[in-house]
């Protein structure tokens, strides 16, 4: 028998996504939409510890990320976001580190820790890229 929705939120007290595409994709703003907010997201390293977003902001407007932090919305604590440096043509670095996330994250036996959706963000602003 299928599980329920209550179940599903039950078994997974937050709900993993990894969010990549190019840099200026609107990749957080997308997540701002989905979690309801105009707020900037809180960041935590791997270990659970915060970082002051000042420390990395410089970076963040580059469109440098480190793939293992956590962006957790006040406004919606039960998503956890991943975000992917930005892919660029060629950027063969930034989708190997992309690809040994998604490896180490699939195989590990804690479910939490796992990533449960992958979001490809495409950049609209360019007509040749309407469906």
């Amino acid at each position: 028998m299928p599980l329920s929705a209550q179940d599903v939120r039950k078994k997974f007290v937050r709900f993993r996504i990894l969010v990549v595409g190019r840099a200026n994709a609107g990749k957080t703003t997308l997540l701002q939409k989905v979690c309801n907010t105009t707020e900037k997201p809180l960041i935590f390293d791997g270990e659970g510890n915060e970082i002051d977003a000042d420390v990395v902001k410089s970076s963040v407007d580059r469109g440098y990320h480190d793939i293992s932090n956590e962006l957790i919305f006040r406004s919606n604590p039960g998503f956890v976001f991943h975000d992917s440096c930005g892919f660029e043509a060629g950027g063969v670095d930034e989708f190997k580190k992309m690809k040994e996330f998604v490896s180490e994250r699939a195989s590990t036996r804690r479910l939490n820790e796992r990533i449960h959706a992958i979001w490809y963000c495409i950049p609209m602003d360019e007509y040749h890229r309407a469906i």
